[in-house]
């Protein structure tokens, strides 16, 4: 889960800025496996599939020689008392002859009592693959119901950013072509808001425009519950050099987004555990060609994520 943090006004250490920057590539990373976790789920599942139809077909294959074998079993049954009556009816003949029929009983008996164990240890091997068969089965189904409990919350997520995308661009349509944009990406919404529409050139004070923005921001963010929001300022490349704060692109940057943050909890419903505010300077523009686009505020917006990372780790 990313952590929610504000970084307050005043000089920013190298310490303090890899630490948001090593949060931030988490986040990343974190989304990174919840994908691939996906994809490792519906790999599981398609093999076990697999092994479910090998062991179905061992199953059957093993029911076939069971019935065989307790044919067969029957037969030499049959055989043995055929062979019982015949003993009886020779009784009274020659004693070495009663001997050799005696004998050829006996090899039939050991016969049959080996038949009798093969099929018995048969019978054993199908019960065990029965209950295999059966395990895997509850194995399967317990993994697809995963799968899809895990599709259903992406697709809560995907519809929970798509309504809010909406809301917000209804919220804002007065600044629409004004240097601000809404859009949705990876389940996530992004506000995008040109510097010229909130800052005086080098100020990290919001002129009454960029107020009136912020405050139809809030207002949607009061109605909204289990969100993680992060307010990034971004400069341009032109170095900014002065001995008063600020005093070069990361300590404007971070000033604009902490005014941001600022403005947005004026609105009493906006809950301040879902904000943080960081500052990246020059370093991830939008487009190297124009300037003015990469002077900005990037308010994004994302779904709290914590029952998909506890469903993964169950």
């Amino acid at each position: 889960m990313i952590a929610a943090f504000v970084v307050l006004p005043g000089c920013v250490t190298t310490q303090q800025y890899e630490a948001l920057q090593s949060q931030l590539d988490e986040a990343e990373k974190e989304n990174s496996e919840l994908r691939l976790a996906r994809q490792d789920a519906q790999v599981s599942s398609r093999e076990l599939e697999g092994q479910v139809a090998r062991l179905t077909a061992e199953s059957e294959a093993l029911a076939a020689d069971a019935n065989s074998l307790g044919a067969e079993g029957k037969r030499l049954r049959e055989e043995v008392d055929r062979l019982t009556e015949l003993n009886d009816a020779l009784t009274s003949q020659s004693s070495g002859r009663l001997s050799d029929i005696a004998e050829e009983n006996r090899q039939l008996l050991e016969d049959v009592m080996k038949i009798r164990e093969e099929l018995q240890a048969r019978e054993d091997r199908l019960n065990r693959l029965e209950k295999d068969l059966n395990d895997k089965s509850a194995l399967l189904e317990a993994r697809s119901k995963r799968v899809e409990e895990l599709e259903s919350l992406l697709e809560a997520r995907e519809r929970a950013a798509e309504a809010l995308r909406a809301r917000l661009a209804e919220a804002l349509l007065g600044f629409q072509g004004k240097g601000l944009n809404v859009e949705q990406r990876n389940g996530k919404v992004y506000v995008s808001m040109e510097a010229k529409l909130l800052f005086p050139s080098g100020s990290a004070s919001v002129d009454p425009g960029g107020r009136e923005a912020l405050q139809g921001l809030a207002g949607v963010i009061a109605e909204q519950s289990d969100l993680e929001i992060v307010v990034e300022g971004h400069t341009d490349t032109d170095q900014l050099r002065s001995t008063s704060i600020p005093r070069d692109n990361w300590e404007l940057s971070v000033l604009r987004a902490t005014a941001v943050v600022n403005i947005l909890l004026e609105n009493p419903g906006v809950d301040p555990s879902m904000l943080a505010a960081s500052g990246r300077s020059e370093y991830h523009p939008v487009d190297a060609a124009d300037k003015a686009k990469n002077r900005r505020i990037e308010v994004i917006l994302a779904p709290n994520l914590d029952s998909l990372f506890e469903l993964i780790a169950d």
